[in-house]
Parts: C-alpha cells; sequence; structure tokens
C-alpha cells in the first residue's frame, strides 16, 4: 500500500470511528477496524451488525467471573 492509500484508509478509520463514538456503539477503533475489512471481503454488514449487538447483549447481561479465592 502506497502512503497515499495509507493516508486515506487512515482518515476513513478515524471517521468512521468518529461516528461510531457519536452512535455510542462502545466499539473500538481496533474492532470497528476488523468489522470494515469483513465488510469489505463480502461479508453482509447487517448480519455483522446482528452478531454484534448479541455479544453486546451477552456480555452486559452475564455476571462477572468470581476470582478465585
Amino acid at each position: 500500500m502506497d502512503n497515499e492509500a495509507a493516508r486515506t484508509a487512515r482518515e476513513s478509520l478515524d471517521l468512521a470511528f468518529h461516528m461510531s463514538n457519536i452512535l455510542e456503539t462502545g466499539l473500538d477503533r481496533h474492532t470497528l477496524s476488523v468489522l470494515i475489512a469483513l465488510c469489505d471481503m463480502g461479508l453482509n454488514p447487517e448480519a455483522l451488525a446482528a452478531v454484534v449487538k448479541e455479544v453486546q447483549r451477552e456480555i452486559t447481561s452475564s455476571p462477572p467471573p468470581n476470582p478465585e479465592v
């Protein structure tokens, strides 16, 4: 990837991350990058969104692990 393409990709990710924060998705920059890459590979964005929502729901509904005594 040349410098211009890398700069454009970085700016696009920055913009997507900013929008993600405004929408309060709770996604970090790395996760968002992976999701964008999966969409670029042809995965259905609506299916990915459903998976992310389900994982977030499971994380928030499961109790924290008990530390071993």
